[in-house]
């Protein structure tokens, strides 16, 4: 058999659980199922249905209508399914009720996601943060845990702590989340002193939605070997390269990418990465102009930048992936059908708020460098502009550099 059969063969069968309510309509329940389906594929699984319910708010203690889920269990039975995956963080009781019901291992949004970090940490520092991240996690759910993880064998959202420690209980897990916290403030403090090493040149952060394109314009950018590949976050590690445009110095950090819905555990144990957003002179938000649902986008990125006090900084967007965008045509002659953002051309979102808003913005394709002369001349003014600013006396001598 093929490699890639095999891999398909023993890839878990997944089945996705999510609901329309009063604050998210069918069209957002479909996109962030896709996005489920898209982390899912991340994690290593293989998607073989979906279920949704349509519901005033998710049900305390099943999450679905009784009715739902029995439905649901037929179908996993039938199918024999191994795992499901709700789209919403479920709370310890329902994940108990749940898998009293499906008799299947039972994952919500956020376990998935600390599944992939896990998967993706390879410095001491990520997978720390990563690791306390899971243990904050787990421990309102250790009832639950002890009992089902003995019927397993591991895979998706099984990495971990918990995997071997079946009898560990409350008091180990919170000595094990103090000691943790400890090392992260060690690592925080040595990447402080790193970041206080770096001298006085500008820092540029990359920071967007995640599987962006962040690490190819990094690469392209700063001529380097950062690891891209189109899943989400590929990228995990803070990755630091000095960028020279023209006779100007500059760090360009790659960060992690965000997400809707990104787990609280993460934000805060991640602190030392965001640090690096914290403390740059200037922002590139990179935007993937070809997903249908890039302003939603945007305003989650948006929404991590104001929970970390970064809304202020200096900003360019930058609207990447001009190669893979496409919209809707209309026909001259159709005077029924209405013009909608689906039918924009780039130049008609140039006319928008892009073009309107107090940030500069650009539009580039990292993968095939597309306009990356012009992203590269902007880059440099702002580069120059937060120089002058800080250093007025040092300017002349500055621009005077030449690297050795």
């Amino acid at each position: 058999m093929p490699m890639i059969e095999q891999r398909k063969a023993t890839s878990e069968k997944v089945v996705l659980i999510g609901v329309i309510t009063q604050l998210q309509d069918q069209n957002q329940s479909k996109e962030y199922l896709d996005e489920l389906e898209f982390l899912t594929h991340t994690a290593g699984g293989t998607v073989v249905n979906r279920f949704v319910q349509k519901l005033e708010r998710s049900h305390p203690k099943t999450f679905l209508g009784t009715g739902k889920l029995n439905d649901v269990k037929t179908y996993i039975d039938i199918h024999n399914i191994g795992t499901a995956i709700f789209d919403d963080e479920l709370s310890p009781a329902q994940l108990r009720n749940i898998e009293k019901i499906l008799n299947c291992k039972i994952l919500d949004r956020t376990n998935l996601i600390l599944d992939i970090f896990a998967r993706r940490a390879q410095t001491s520092s990520a997978k720390t943060q990563v690791e306390l991240a899971q243990h904050q996690y787990l421990l309102p759910r250790l009832t639950k845990l002890w009992t089902h993880l003995d019927k397993q064998k591991g895979g998706i959202g099984m990495r971990g702590p918990g995997e071997t420690e079946i009898e560990t209980d409350r008091r180990i897990i919170r000595d094990k989340i103090a000691l943790l916290k400890k090392k992260l403030t060690l690592i925080d403090k040595q990447m402080a002193v790193q970041r206080k090493n770096r001298g006085k040149m500008v820092r540029i952060a990359l920071v967007g939605y995640t599987n962006v394109g962040k690490s190819t314009l990094m690469n392209v950018v700063s001529k380097s070997n950062v690891f891209a590949e189109n899943k989400l976050f590929a990228t995990l590690d803070t990755t630091v390269r000095k960028v020279v445009i023209k006779n100007i110095p500059f760090l360009m950090t790659d960060t992690v990418g965000f997400i809707r819905k990104l787990p609280t555990q993460l934000v805060e144990s991640f602190k030392s990465t965001l640090d690096e957003v914290r403390e740059a002179d200037l922002l590139l938000h990179v935007v993937d102009i070809s997903h249908p649902n890039f302003e939603d986008h945007i305003s989650s990125v948006n929404n991590i930048l104001e929970e970390i006090n970064c809304t202020d900084k200096p900003t360019v967007m930058v609207f990447n992936k001009i190669d893979a965008y496409s919209h809707e045509t209309i026909d001259e002659d159709d005077l029924v059908t209405k013009k909608t953002k689906a039918h924009y051309s780039l130049e008609d979102w140039k006319k928008t708020w892009m073009n309107t808003t107090a940030r500069s913005s650009i539009f580039i394709s990292a993968l095939k460098k597309e306009n990356l002369e012009a992203f590269k001349e902007l880059a440099y003014d702002q580069v120059k502009e937060i120089h002058f600013q800080r250093f007025p006396y040092n300017y002349f001598l500055y621009y005077d550099y030449k690297e050795s």
